[in-house]
């Protein structure tokens, strides 16, 4: 059984530039960690390769990145790129924010800007995508997110510099130049596209949050100011907010061959463990050259999709109860009563109509405690009209013991691989 100590944190720095402390708004950061699940997109104009975004520049020939340069902007043309099919996904998936790749390492831009001729502008699509995309997460009530890199390819390119990263020429702190050109990239981020929600600076932060906070101090700045852990997840819980950053294969971009991807099953047992470690999970697509989502990527959002339609409740607006795991149980805790969940992990054989008993030793019951599994009134199991399918508990000295049916018909075959969340109220701790 794992444990820890929950410590309400107050965030962070109170005096960082000049005027009032500059840092995340304490209000903001606890809607930050209310929303749970974010939609990370990263596309650009070498999705048309299939390639690494960005980093095959680095090291690159100055034919290789002439070309780059120059060629590839002629030929992308996104033009099935449908934003609202995006955000419909994004919506019907339970992600509460998409974060979007304005400006990748490469420098070329994702909107319209006057700062270089190295955006898509200027590109036979020409149409900005960033605001279109923006309008349609707005839309449909979705949070707007910026990721936004310091690190610009085609700046160091310009100035005759080698392509490189953590390079001291490379670094903005060390390259006025560089600095001016993101400062004036941001600003028109921030002043020309509405409200910005979410806030991801994928480099060094320095004078870029200070400008972000002065430009829109309601947005909440996550890399640059918060843990956000790439490919894994920490074995503990951290203080404070954090965000895990996963790709759904083994690449951010699009990669049309040699990939792999993760099970519909590994994504909803990660987004529970990280959310019982308090944490938000940010899963990532790289849409197609042509603006769609691959199909690959479409179908595993739509099978978590499906488990957060009947289970969102346990994940939105929680925070970690004060044991994470015991065992295959996770918890999460509502965030403002007594309500605990238990995420029922690892039990792909379990049949429609089969009772099973578990025993929580971290969960204690009170007079008015109720146990229930989400998605289920434990009152009617399909075709049989003699079942009782309620969820029973009584109170023991060595825990909470429940005994509950898998009851709900989720697909044809009623085979469900995924886990089941048990909601308890008005449930205490245990130590």
């Amino acid at each position: 059984m794992m444990t820890f100590r929950l410590v309400v944190v107050v965030v962070m720095s109170l005096s960082m530039a000049a005027g009032a402390g500059a840092a995340n708004r304490p209000e903001r950061v606890e809607w930050f960690m209310d929303q749970g699940l974010g939609m990370f997109v990263h596309w650009s104009v070498d999705s048309q390769l299939g390639s690494v975004i960005s980093h095959s520049m680095v090291g690159a020939s100055d034919d290789y990145l002439s070309r780059f340069i120059y060629d590839l902007p002629e030929t992308f043309y996104p033009e099935r790129f449908n934003p609202d099919e995006w955000a419909r996904l994004a919506k019907l998936a339970g992600m509460k924010y998409v974060v979007f790749t304005t400006k990748h390492h490469s420098g070329f831009c994702m909107f319209h800007t006057q700062t270089t001729p190295f955006n898509i502008a200027n590109t036979p699509y020409g149409q900005d995508i960033t605001r279109k995309l923006f309008e349609s997460l707005r839309k449909y009530g979705i949070a707007v997110g910026v990721y936004f890199s310091p690190d610009d390819f085609w700046m160091l390119h310009m100035q005759g510099k080698d392509v490189s990263r953590r390079r001291p020429e490379a670094l903005p702190q060390n390259n006025p130049e560089l600095m001016a050109h993101n400062k004036a990239q941001l600003r028109e981020l921030l002043t020309q596209y509405g409200p910005i929600d979410v806030l991801f600076i994928d480099g060094e932060p320095n004078e870029l949050k200070e400008l972000a906070w002065e430009l829109q101090d309601d947005l909440v700045i996550t890399r640059g100011e918060m843990e956000t852990p790439e490919q894994n997840t920490p074995d503990e819980p951290m203080r404070g907010p954090w965000e895990a950053c996963y790709t759904l294969g083994t690449q951010w971009q699009f990669k049309p061959t040699n990939e792999t991807y993760k099970s519909g099953t590994q994504l909803i047992e990660m987004l529970i463990e990280i959310r019982a470690k308090g944490g938000n999970f940010l899963l990532n697509v790289g849409p197609q050259p042509d603006g769609v989502i691959p199909f690959e990527q479409e179908r595993r959002i739509r099978e978590l999709a499906l488990w957060m339609f009947i289970n969102g409740e346990a994940i939105h607006g929680i925070r970690p109860w004060h044991v994470i795991r015991e065992g295959n149980i996770w918890f999460t805790k509502a965030k403002d009563d007594d309500t605990v969940y238990a995420f029922l992990t690892r039990l792909p054989d379990w049949k429609r109509g089969d009772r099973k008993e578990f025993t929580l030793r971290s969960v204690g019951a009170t007079e008015q405690t109720t146990v229930s599994v989400l998605g289920q009134t434990g009152r009617v199991l399909e075709y049989n009209v003699n079942a009782r399918p309620e969820a029973r508990w009584s109170q023991e000295a060595d825990g909470l013991h429940v005994s509950v049916v898998r009851a709900q018909r989720i697909y044809n075959d009623s085979k469900w691989p995924n886990p089941i969340v048990l909601r308890i109220t008005n449930a205490k701790a245990k130590p």
